[in-house]
């Protein structure tokens, strides 16, 4: 029965990743907590082999395409791997119940971000004649780096939600730019943050770990080919409401029923 909830929630999960490029794994901690009974130090590094695959896998075509920005990648994976083992270190450290609560937040504001505007775009980091002005670019880039770091070894998060407005709205960069910059980013980081979780003495389950990453990897190459024939925008906002209920879910269950 176990299994078969990991297979079915990783599978949908992979739907959300393929048809939105991100922001689905998100759901992979909650599901991994609240539909299979794992306790937050066992879903974390099940959720970032989720995370690191599909981004890897979605970064290829952009590869390819040569739609992401190399060097911006590296200060952002610079700043953002030695965070990742901070992060798993608070995890260490913090109450179960605090690090779901902080991951409720987490999970709003993604929602908002999901909900919000993108029409403004900042111009710190835009490329011109004579490329990157690294004065201007890197004192917002490390620092976005290092907070997305943080969040990646704490909550299993890849930060793609945060990575992507970071990267267009504070530096300016064209948003298909900063998908792929983005995936490369969060392959670096949920890497770094998987091998400071198990050197933290965390086992995981072998079976769980290969039906929920392995359905949700299947499922989201499935979907992504569908992506062009659904109202992704649409699709979405509707996803940024199912954020907010869960998260809701994850308060209530935590700070009003205690459990």
């Amino acid at each position: 029965m176990t299994l078969a909830i990991a297979l079915a929630a990783g599978a949908v999960i992979g739907i959300l990743l393929g048809l939105l490029g991100g922001g689905g794994s998100i759901l992979s901690v909650p599901v991994l907590v609240f539909a299979l009974g794992l306790d937050i130090d066992r879903a974390v590094p099940i959720s970032l082999i989720v995370v690191g695959v599909a981004s890897a896998v979605g970064a290829v075509p952009k590869v390819r395409a040569h739609l992401l920005q190399w060097r911006l990648a590296a200060v952002f994976a610079a700043a953002g791997i030695p965070a990742t083992f901070l992060g798993s270190a608070l995890g260490r450290l913090l109450p179960q119940a605090a690090v779901m609560v902080g991951f409720a937040v987490v999970m709003i504001v993604a929602g908002a971000r999901m909900l919000a505007d993108r029409g403004n775009t900042g111009t710190a980091c835009s490329v011109g004649d004579s490329g990157i002005n690294w004065r201007r670019c890197a004192p917002r880039a490390i620092p976005a780096g290092f907070v997305v770091g943080v969040l990646t070894g704490l909550f299993g998060v890849g930060g793609g939600f945060l990575i992507i407005p970071a990267l267009v709205l504070m530096l300016g960069i064209d948003m298909q730019i900063a998908i792929g910059t983005s995936l490369l980013i969060i392959v670096a980081n949920s890497t770094a943050s998987l091998i400071s979780h198990l050197g933290g003495g965390v086992t995981i389950d072998p079976a769980i770990t290969i039906s929920f990453a392995g359905a949700a990897i299947v499922a989201s190459l499935i979907a992504g080919r569908f992506g062009n024939r659904i109202d992704t925008d649409k699709l979405q906002h509707w996803f940024a409401y199912l954020v907010f209920v869960v998260a809701a879910y994850i308060l209530l269950d935590t700070l009003v029923l205690g459990r």
